[in-house]
């Protein structure tokens, strides 16, 4: 839909919500989000002016009732004592904005990770940080269910859950059968469930120079294991290269002191670890979910695309938090690629052509900010392709002997082998072919997260 026809029908929604002539200006759509819309804009109402923003959803990846639990969550997270912004108006529908949609108020602050981690300017909110996210969650698990009726609907989360996701996935991976044999060897005692979060990590956290300043993104609301949001935030991605366990702000101590400070308990070090791995194996799944949809057709997207190449650095973080860390790959020198038939510039030199003028000219500043952001992404990728025409043949060729040594014919078998029980997910032969394999990939895909 159009920019304009969002900004006109945005514009008479709000005049029926307020009961008064509506104007929306600078409507601009936000970079975040590979499932959901973000709008910034101005509402004018007379001499009064509001910054608010809007949510869409225009593929309803959320199912029935997403934005009535969004709204229902966001609205009992405030009378806990959640930061949050207030809600002005939501629907599932699709007949007001052509999409189930919420608006709510703009709140400052700065979300972008990169920004947070490592400008001055918010050296003193990273102070106590890791804490303060512990308070907050166990405020979030201290809302009453009865506070979200919409939530009984929602989906709820265990290792049945994920297993049936990988498997409606249809795509076998050799790392994601390990890591569901070691999640189902080693599950934690469940504990009560609650309202979780569900996305609670650096990125979804509107953070000032002084503190926290709200939680943002309540889309993936459910009932379940309130563990699973801290192991959530201790995914390794969320830290964005930087150390500290907790969203690179501080330590898994300060977290689990900060959440004791409210909740009045301290949950166990080991099932938040579980919930970690989980959750890490969930990302994975997430995101080839993510870039199947692009690949169906239902959404052409450049960033789903780039997603799915993501895969894995999560099956990277599986294996680390399964104890297996990189192994080296000894890289041939590249060669300059020959012309052959079709001359120069050769393929690889296209690509790196088209990439740099991404980065020149498309994202400028003149740009806004989702073409900008799309521009990056597409300029990403095209490295990934330059890396992947480097490297040729050999990295295939390498993994195809390894596997045919201990008798399997290609990842997908070995995987299967493994769902099978015909193969042991502990053998430290067929651990090293994978680790090996998924470093082989992440020499391609992103180089730079081996170093993370």
């Amino acid at each position: 839909m159009p920019d304009s026809d969002i900004g006109d029908l945005l514009a008479a929604r709000l005049g029926v919500v307020f009961g008064d002539d509506v104007r929306v200006e600078d409507l601009r759509r936000l970079t975040a989000g590979a499932n959901s819309e973000t709008w910034s804009f101005r509402c004018h109402r007379g001499t009064e002016v509001q910054r608010l923003i809007l949510r869409r959803q225009p593929d309803s990846v959320h199912g029935p009732l997403g934005m009535t639990r969004e709204s229902e969550a966001i609205s009992a997270a405030a009378e806990a004592g959640v930061p949050v912004p207030r809600v002005i108006d939501f629907s599932d529908d699709t007949d007001a904005l052509g999409a189930p949609y919420l608006v709510c108020d703009h709140i400052d602050g700065e979300s972008i990770p990169r920004k947070l981690l490592r400008d001055d300017r918010y050296a003193r909110a990273r102070i106590g940080m890791a804490a303060e996210l512990g308070r907050n969650l166990a405020r979030i698990h201290s809302i009453p269910l009865s506070a979200v009726p919409a939530l009984q609907t929602g989906s709820r989360s265990g290792l049945d859950e994920l297993r049936q996701s990988y498997l409606d996935l249809d795509t076998p991976s050799a790392v994601t059968e390990i890591a569901l044999a070691a999640l189902s060897m080693y599950q934690p005692e469940p504990v009560p469930e609650t309202v979780v979060h569900g996305d609670f990590r650096n990125g979804n956290l509107l953070i000032s120079e002084t503190g926290l300043g709200a939680v943002l993104d309540w889309e993936l609301t459910h009932i379940g294991d309130p563990r699973e949001d801290l192991g959530w935030l201790l995914v390794k991605c969320w830290r964005f290269g930087t150390a500290p366990e907790v969203g690179g702000f501080g330590t898994v101590d300060e977290l689990l002191n900060g959440y004791a400070e409210v909740a009045g308990t301290r949950p166990d070090i080991e099932a938040v670890r579980w919930w970690q791995l989980y959750r890490t194996v969930w990302w994975s799944i997430v995101c080839a979910q993510m870039a199947s949809r692009h690949l169906s057709g239902a959404h052409r997207s450049v960033e789903l695309a780039a997603i799915g190449r993501r895969v894995c650095e999560q099956e990277h973080d599986i294996l680390l938090a399964l104890g297996r860390p990189a192994t080296a790959v000894t890289q041939p020198p590249a060669k300059a690629a020959e012309p052959g038939l079709h001359g120069r510039p050769t393929a690889a030199e296209l690509v790196n052509a088209v990439a740099e003028w991404l980065r020149t000219t498309v994202m400028t500043d003149a740009a806004t900010g989702s073409t900008r952001f799309e521009a990056r992404v597409a300029a990403n990728v095209l490295d990934i392709v330059e890396r992947e025409l480097a490297a040729g043949d050999a990295p295939l060729d390498r993994q195809r002997a390894a596997l045919a040594e201990l008798g399997f014919d290609s990842e997908t078998d070995l995987a299967l082998e493994l769902r099978a029980g015909r193969a042991n997910p502990q053998d430290p032969r067929i651990i090293a072919v994978v680790r090996a394999a998924v470093t082989e990939r992440l020499l391609v895909a992103n180089p730079r997260y081996l170093e993370q």
